[in-house]
């Protein structure tokens, strides 16, 4: 098969192209987990052509069919809340995913190198390029292949490896798919080689690291959706509306419920300027006997300003500087503050970005409501599975949560991806886990990553559940991705030796 080894250049780049864009398909909101192999077959077979020129061409089409249907939700906040016209937002997204094809372009050139075609010397490779993208310029790890196979007969592997094992298995499977097809390969080998990784990784299903305890009393939780549209929230002419309509979904889950969560920066205003609201809400679920979690943007005795969620209703009464807090520590570029400095800064306009936020620490206390642990991520930060992982290492937290604001991207795919990035926390750390949005989707997720209950998007509702917490640790959990990056080490180790031999 010519074509399979040397295409022409141009039939090269539209085929790449058109597979990338598939992709997208594989991830909710359209759940078709079967494309990410058949679309990664195309970026395995487009990185590995013969002619050097022709691959880089193939993978940089391959990748920009891939980001620009797989993230233009970025261009929705852009247009409706920025006023960037819809050319120029496309453009801004056009833009992105070029810098994202730069790491399949450097995967392709280190396979060109290094003259390998072995499909686990090809996955250790991709799972290096892949750690890249997720850490340069503080890291962009969306649209990782692995987060499509949640739902899948292989998701076993993730409490074990995390979602950097499911794509692991991704590339290793089409590498061998792309080797038969380019006939690089004994088939017959191949095949049986495929079906037996194939095989174990459906036995992990199996495979049970956490039970539910029941030694400890479970909680009574209801997340708070308001449904405050984005571009009203932080007029002043509607902020009594926000505050009424938490007050009134709040009011009738008091003394129901253990804890009540609000999402990400529920109420439109500095924490500081609304100590007079907290301090009521504080005192009336004090008197309830519930406690409330609420996502705030908060300024500290240093001036420094915090996207943050802190804790109501203790037997102590409210402090702005001395209750228990979160603060973001993983704050989006662009959204939450500009990088490199005054280098940027005239940026500012572009994004209507009036200030810079401050991190938070990267491991922080966990929030103890009612006694329980609850290991907290606001918005975007749930996507950085590592800082996850070393949070629940050290907190031995009994639920993760997550608080968010997805309306900045209205009804696009965006939100539905960003769930779907959060339930696979819950999956590899073996912990329920509760998220609150303001437009949704808030939802109740199993420690399998199942969802369990969810409310519908742009709807103001409560979903209350009686949720108990698990014991035993994941793999993952003790060891995070050093599991993964030891097997592709070895892999790539072995792969050299093998090819010198």
């Amino acid at each position: 098969m010519n074509f399979a080894k040397n295409p022409p250049i141009l039939t090269a780049c539209i085929t790449a192209l058109l597979l990338g864009a598939l992709g997208t398909l594989a991830y909710s909101p359209f759940d078709i987990w079967i494309i990410a192999f058949v679309s990664s077959t195309g970026l395995m077979w487009a990185a590995t052509l013969e002619h050097k020129k022709t691959a880089l061409w193939a993978t940089f089409a391959w990748s920009i069919g891939y980001f620009c249907t797989g993230v233009n939700w970025v261009s929705v906040s852009m247009t409706q809340f920025g006023g960037i016209p819809v050319t120029l937002s496309y453009l801004a997204v056009l833009l992105l995913a070029c810098y994202l094809a730069i790491y399949n372009l450097l995967f392709s050139f280190l396979s060109y190198k290094l003259k390998l075609n072995n499909p686990f010397a090809l996955a250790a490779i991709f799972t290096f390029t892949e750690y890249l993208r997720g850490a340069v310029f503080t890291g962009f790890p969306w649209l990782q292949f692995g987060y499509s196979l949640i739902d899948s007969p292989f998701a076993g592997i993730a409490p074990i490896f995390g979602v950097e094992g499911l794509t692991f298995l991704v590339i290793v499977t089409s590498s061998y798919l792309v080797n038969i097809v380019k006939k690089e390969c004994r088939i017959a080998s191949s095949f049986a080689i495929l079906a037996v990784i194939l095989s174990i990784s459906v036995a992990t299903r199996f495979l049970n690291f956490v039970q539910i305890n029941e030694e400890k009393q479970p909680l009574v939780i209801s997340l708070v959706q308001g449904n405050i549209e984005q571009k009203m929230k932080w007029d002043p002419k509607h902020f009594n509306h926000s505050v009424q309509t938490y007050e009134q979904l709040i009011l009738p889950h008091l003394d129901n419920s253990d804890v009540i969560i609000l999402p990400e920066s529920a109420i439109p205003s500095l924490e500081n300027q609304i100590v007079g609201i907290l301090e009521a809400w504080d005192n009336l679920s004090y008197q309830n006997n519930s406690e409330i979690i609420i996502g705030t943007l908060y300024e500290n005795e240093k001036q420094e300003l915090f996207n943050s969620a802190v804790l109501l209703g203790q037997d102590k009464p409210y402090d702005l500087h001395k209750n228990e807090r979160y603060n973001k520590h993983h704050l989006v570029p662009f959204g939450e503050y500009v990088p490199f400095g005054s280098i940027l800064n005239w940026m500012r306009e572009v994004f209507i970005l009036p200030i810079n936020l401050s991190q938070g620490h990267f491991i922080q206390n966990p929030i103890i409501a009612k006694n329980h642990r609850f290991n907290l991520a606001i918005c975007y930060e749930i996507i950085f599975g590592h800082q996850v992982q070393q949070n629940q290492k050290s907190q031995n937290a009994d639920y993760l949560l997550t608080i968010t604001n997805d309306a900045w991207f209205g009804s696009s795919i965006g939100p539905w991806q960003h769930f779907q990035i959060a339930r696979m926390r819950a999956l590899e750390l073996g912990k329920p886990l509760l998220r609150a949005a303001n437009t949704g989707i808030t939802a109740v997720v199993d420690p399998k990553g199942k969802v369990v209950h969810q409310l519908p998007q742009f709807t103001a509702d409560v979903l209350t559940a009686t949720i108990q917490p698990t014991k035993g640790d994941t793999p993952f959990k003790q060891f995070g991705t050093w599991l993964i990056y030891g097997l592709s080490l070895l892999c790539f180790i072995g792969s050299l030796l093998l090819r010198k031999k």
